[in-house]
């Protein structure tokens, strides 16, 4: 039934634009603001139906529905249900701005959205990049980044990924070789064997390679990238080699980094958890337990708090209670 992974959020079967947008207007209407009227239409519609909701909201009472929330909430929970609100491509788009025009360059949104998406979805990011900024993204992550890892951006952003699942055993033999001669076998990494390779191939092609070079080395090929390199483009590596062998685990160690420690990365948690609980958050809340021993609700529950934790639980499927 669903290709990519299973959704905690679907679209609301018996879906009326209207109603919903009257509810939000009650919940926010008046002295104060009912955050489980905002949580209870927001956090169970899918973005489409959030999309038609607005429009029914500015229609009916000249008022644009995010400026509303804005108004009406603070601090996390705003910013959660205002991700909720904008459009996809557009909250794509804008995560990647704010990482490249704030103080210093968050490499690590540009890994996340750029080494996890198809060439459709990445070719309709720059698009509409272009459309919202006036800038060319190529351009922009020239500007922004440098050395390898620059080459491995630019790489991605072509969008040129064969996707056509076939797989052929001789070659990826030949290119497991490769890619063993470009790094452990010499001194010194030729970095664009790697790059030629990891951002071209398709993920079935992909595995096979991985495990024609565990057979040759006797150790996985993550091993391999993060001893032949460091810094932003081994992270761009490893993450496009896990969601090659398991995407669902990828965002699941995704999650856990954004909460672990001291402190939260709520811009990164809200972004997971708004970009992946309409594609697959089933199998990430179960790849999360598996990895770190306890449920992604329960990190949840130990890392936020109040109306901001409980629209998080709905997203992931999670009830308030237990």
């Amino acid at each position: 039934m669903f290709p990519f992974g299973t959704p905690t959020v679907l679209p609301k079967e018996d879906f009326d634009a209207r109603s919903d947008s009257e509810a939000l207007r009650k919940a926010m209407k008046g002295f104060g603001c009912d955050d489980n009227g905002l949580i209870e239409v927001i956090c169970r519609r899918s973005n489409q139906q959030r999309q038609e909701i607005a429009k029914d909201f500015k229609t009916h009472y000249g008022k644009d529905l995010i400026e509303n929330i804005k108004d009406e909430t603070r601090g996390n929970f705003e910013s959660l249900l205002v991700a909720l609100m904008t459009p996809t491509l557009d909250f794509y788009c804008k995560e990647i701005y704010d990482a490249c025009y704030g103080v210093g360059t968050d490499e690590e949104v540009l890994i996340e959205v750029l080494c996890t998406l198809s060439n459709n979805e990445i070719m309709m990011i720059k698009d509409r990049y272009q459309e919202l900024f006036k800038k060319d993204l190529e351009d922009v992550l020239i500007g922004e980044t440098s050395g390898n890892f620059k080459r491995l951006l630019v790489s991605l952003l072509n969008a040129n990924r064969d996707e056509s699942g076939i797989v052929d055993p001789e070659k990826a033999k030949a290119d497991a070789t490769q890619l063993l001669r470009a790094g452990e076998l010499r001194v010194g990494t030729d970095e664009s064997v790697f790059n030629s390779i990891l951002c071209q191939r398709n993920y079935e092609q992909l595995r096979l390679i991985f495990k024609e070079y565990e057979v040759m080395t006797g150790h996985s090929f993550e091993k391999a990238l993060k001893n032949e390199f460091s810094g932003d483009v081994k992270d761009g590596f490893v993450a496009i080699f896990r969601c090659v062998t398991n995407k669902a685990e990828f965002f699941a160690h995704q999650l856990h980094k954004s909460m672990k420690g001291l402190g939260t990365n709520d811009r990164q948690l809200i972004r997971l958890v708004v970009t992946r609980c309409e594609i697959d958050m089933v199998e990430i809340k179960e790849a999360f337990e598996r990895l770190f021993g306890e449920s992604l609700k329960s990190m949840i529950k130990g890392d936020t708090s109040g109306s901001y934790k409980y629209g998080l639980y709905a997203l992931i499927g999670e009830q308030r209670s237990s």
